[in-house]
């Protein structure tokens, strides 16, 4: 029903950005020097790897590809890698609920839980978690200082995987990828079946006005979307980002790696994406990781 109103509404202006950084010189020049290593995490089922990776390349780091299996084996650690990112996809093709199961294997493997812990604690680190990565962080607060707020994730409101092209708006936070992109509007990929978010100790409205909540999803007005499709999964203010009091740790729903390039906007007119050249707004969170290296 609030899909088929949202169809009748005929003053909906549609999908519009809004930004006013440059997405690009933030660490441009650096690209030329040194390039940080990255782990590029996955496991079995994850698929979002490639694209995660290209992004982090063309943003001046060094990425490398890591499963899952290295580092319960000990033949990677994260520690050699000044940032890590949690890929989305399909671990355990979603039948642990999702990146639970993922988490799991942290948790309960003491060489891996030790080698996360060690990161975590490392203020000279950082980290991102998209999707089925988010999920798995999120399930890893309890190793994480600075995430004791974070939500859990539950099926989406709509009883279905939801992939889709959404608005979201850039909030004030700490997260170290988001400066300097507050009060975006951004359409970015979404793909998922779990994004409700679920809070435990505090509410959505107590995280956002204490500033820790990075992400919402708002409609084409911008106002902060409660109804289906704009909110594709339920989440209460609809919430869909959300970083650590230090800003390191950033953890969202939603993909930014499959829009870094002006040329994936296939959503908006090629007029509007033509002004922007090779990258697109959200290559800025890619370079912010670059810059604060």
């Amino acid at each position: 029903r609030q899909a088929f109103a949202q169809i009748l509404d005929q003053d909906d202006p549609g999908i519009q950005p809004r930004f006013s950084f440059d997405s690009t010189p933030a660490a441009a020049p650096l690209i030329g020097g040194a390039r940080p290593a990255i782990a590029i995490l996955r496991e079995q089922g994850v698929n979002g790897q490639v694209e995660m990776a290209a992004a982090f390349t063309a943003a001046g780091f060094r990425a490398v590809d890591i499963h899952m299996s290295d580092i319960l084996a000990g033949r990677q650690s994260l520690s050699d890698y000044k940032g890590m990112v949690a890929c989305g996809g399909f671990s355990y093709g979603d039948v642990l609920g999702a990146g639970e199961g993922w988490a799991k294997s942290i948790l309960f493997n003491a060489r891996a839980r030790d080698d996360f812990a060690r990161v975590f604690e490392r203020s000279d680190r950082f980290g991102l978690g998209v999707c089925n990565g988010c999920q798995m962080m999120s399930n890893l607060h309890q190793l994480i200082p600075g995430s004791d707020h974070w939500p859990h994730f539950v099926r989406n409101l709509s009883q279905q995987f939801e992939a889709r092209v959404s608005l979201v708006e850039i909030l004030p936070s700490p997260s170290i990828l988001l400066q300097g992109m507050e009060g975006a509007r951004l359409p970015i990929a979404v793909a998922h079946g779990e994004g409700q978010a679920e809070f435990a100790d505090q509410s959505a409205a107590a995280l956002l006005e204490q500033g820790l909540a990075s992400l919402r999803y708002v409609d084409n007005r911008g106002e902060a979307a409660s109804l289906y499709p704009a909110n594709p999964n339920g989440s209460a203010l609809g919430l869909t980002g959300f970083t650590t009091t230090d800003g390191r740790f950033t953890i969202m729903m939603p993909h930014p790696e499959r829009l870094f390039r002006s040329f994936q906007y296939t959503a908006l007119s090629p007029e509007v994406t033509a002004q922007w050249g090779e990258y697109g707004p959200w290559m800025r969170l890619f370079r912010n990781a670059r810059s604060w290296c």
